[in-house]
């Protein structure tokens, strides 16, 4: 190689003359050489299977709508679970609703009946107090008629009035 800096003989100490010589065209040529294979590697990384930095960034924001989707879709099938459930307990309730008023109709035809049969009896004891006292009352007067009839008429007396107040209550 060459020296970078030479001197020509004719020149004095302080009137050197300075030539270049071919090494920094060298210098450069090299460079160049470095920068060029450095950019065919990088091509040579990417193209091999190195996925750049923006195919990256695309491939991430791709898996989070992916991953959004997945979630929404969850979000809707539990609210769809959740209406269903909902709807069901909606129905339980309506079903109790009319169950509890289907009792509340029993009970107050129950308390009719109650109250019937306990106005019936009250006539009933009414009747059978006139037939003690009716009894009572012929055996103390000797020549009285048969209180046999007197019982059947009062008998009869106090169902017609039981039937009656019956038919009242029901009407």
């Amino acid at each position: 190689m060459t020296r970078f800096l030479t001197t020509h003989p004719s020149s004095e100490r302080g009137a050197d003359i300075r030539r270049m010589g071919p090494q920094p065209i060298a210098l450069a040529a090299a460079v160049l050489a470095v920068l060029i294979a450095g950019v065919a590697a990088v091509a040579l990384w990417r193209s091999s299977g190195g996925t750049p930095p923006e195919a990256e960034r695309l491939l991430q924001a791709r898996q989070l709508q992916v991953r959004a989707a997945q979630a929404s879709e969850q979000l809707v099938e539990k609210t769809k679970g959740l209406e269903v459930t909902q709807q069901e307990s909606i129905d339980q309730l309506q079903m109790v609703q009319q169950q509890l008023q289907t009792v509340r109709r029993l009970v107050a035809s129950q308390q009719a009946d109650t109250k019937r049969l306990a106005e019936q009896v009250a006539g009933l004891t009414e009747a059978v107090d006139g037939l003690r006292q009716s009894f009572a009352s012929s055996q103390s007067e000797p020549a009285a008629p048969p209180t046999r009839n007197r019982a059947v008429r009062a008998r009869a007396h106090a169902m017609s009035a039981a039937h009656h107040r019956r038919s009242k209550t029901r009407g």
